[in-house]
């Protein structure tokens, strides 16, 4: 089975959570048997692992036609792609894209990141995957998250090989329930076009059914999961040097994650006790509001604010951590409470989240229930007996949630499209 595979992030250089849930995607389908795929990502930097995946740059392929020297694309595209590869592509562009901005290799820029012209990106993205889609041989092609369904409806249309979507988060979600009409537009077209539909919860699921009006058989489950720590991670030990207990918010500072909820309970804990410090680690448009709200509660002096966290930074945080809190107001799944299960870390999540349909060993409150919050972040802060069987019945659950598992349920789904 050939893969044609688009997304927007891919480890090490991530934003959120899609480039973390894309690699374990990835990763578990390359232990499917005769599984091959093709990763396209808009700009390759150079570092990604491509042990077990092929990665292609939407900024490194051409779809302008230039007259280039072997050795200018070795030596400009040489860490990222084969000079053939260049040229192989180069040979299949299909129509005049002359009136686009492209650099002297033909290709187009892209940031790598979420810019404010995403739409111009997005749109671009598109267009090379359509030349993308002429050059290799696949089988089917995947396109996650709304960023990335026009590429996978413009292959699917040069092609018509089928297209499977994966909908890691709606427009609903990071709105609380007012959607960006651009944003739900693109969402709907890619599911109205496309021959399979992947979430990553139920609760995403019922979004995508009573939302944007799909047919209940279109549309599957596919939980996310968690890739084994490494033995580098698993040696990370706790911050010295802070004898309080550390309670742990980590994700991006909007809306969709409920962190003035997080900041509300803080504030209720407190009243109560002193021996535990607050930490809200990520970045985001509610950043400055939460640092307001923190200074006018008169807490500031128990709570810390770090900024984003990547990499080996994020489980720093949750070695150093004695709970972990998700307040989310709407989580399509939330692979962050598994990442600190891992750790050992007692969890918090609300039933707002995808991820609280597989988890049993977390304790689980309605996002605004602030006073339930605040009482079970007092508890496993004050009560060992809880916070140890959850660290240690919490690893387990975790440990047992492979992606290999999510990636055969995935295949089963490709062969079903491609056999049919």
């Amino acid at each position: 089975m050939k893969v044609l595979m688009f997304g927007w992030e891919f480890p090490p250089h991530i934003l959120g959570g899609l480039g973390t849930a894309c690699y374990g995607i990835t990763k578990g389908l390359s232990m499917q048997p005769d599984m091959e795929i093709t990763f396209v990502i808009p700009r390759t930097w150079g570092d990604e692992d491509q042990s077990f995946v092929k990665i292609l740059g939407a900024n490194s392929t051409p779809i302008v036609w230039r007259d280039v020297a072997w050795e200018t694309v070795r030596d400009r595209l040489g860490k990222f792609m084969a000079p053939q590869e260049y040229y192989r592509l180069r040979d299949h562009i299909y129509a005049d894209f002359s009136y686009i901005h492209t650099n002297d290799l033909g290709c187009i820029e892209f940031s790598g990141r979420y810019p404010s012209n995403i739409l111009e990106e997005i749109n671009n993205y598109s267009i090379v995957a359509g030349v993308i889609a002429r050059t290799y041989d696949f089988d089917v092609i995947h396109a996650h998250d709304w960023l990335t369904y026009p590429a996978g409806l413009h292959a699917k249309s040069v092609t018509g090989k089928p297209l499977v979507i994966h909908v890691h988060a709606t427009e609903f979600d990071r709105s609380r329930g007012k959607p960006n009409p651009v944003v739900y537009g693109i969402e709907k077209d890619g599911m109205d076009h496309c021959d399979k539909i992947i979430c990553v919860s139920n609760l995403t699921r019922k979004t995508v059914i009573n939302n944007y009006h799909q047919p209940e058989d279109k549309v599957v489950t596919v939980h996310n999961a968690v890739d084994p720590l490494s033995p580098e991670i698993e040696a990370i030990e706790r911050l010295a040097g802070v004898p309080e207990k550390i309670v742990t918010f980590l994700g991006r500072i909007t809306m969709q994650k409920g962190p003035e909820f997080f900041v509300e309970a803080a504030t209720q804990v407190l009243k109560r006790t002193n021996h535990i410090r607050f930490v809200m680690a990520g970045s985001g448009d509610m950043l400055n509001q939460m640092i307001h709200m923190v200074a006018d509660r008169g807490i500031a002096d128990r709570f810390h604010f770090t900024g984003f966290l990547r990499g080996k930074q994020v489980y720093e945080m949750f070695k150093s951590s004695d709970v972990y809190v998700m307040p989310s107001v709407s989580e399509p799944f939330g692979i962050s409470p598994l990442e600190a299960m891992q750790c050992g870390v007692p969890c918090i999540i609300s039933y707002q989240s995808g991820c609280s349909e597989i988890l049993n060993y977390v304790i689980k409150t309605n996002y605004w229930d602030v006073d339930a919050m605040a009482d079970s972040i007092y508890s496993l802060c004050t009560y060992p007996g809880i916070s140890e069987f959850l660290k240690e019945e919490g690893k387990k659950e975790a440990n047992n949630i492979k992606w290999e598992y999510a990636a055969q349920k995935v295949c089963d789904i490709y062969n079903q499209l491609v056999y049919r």
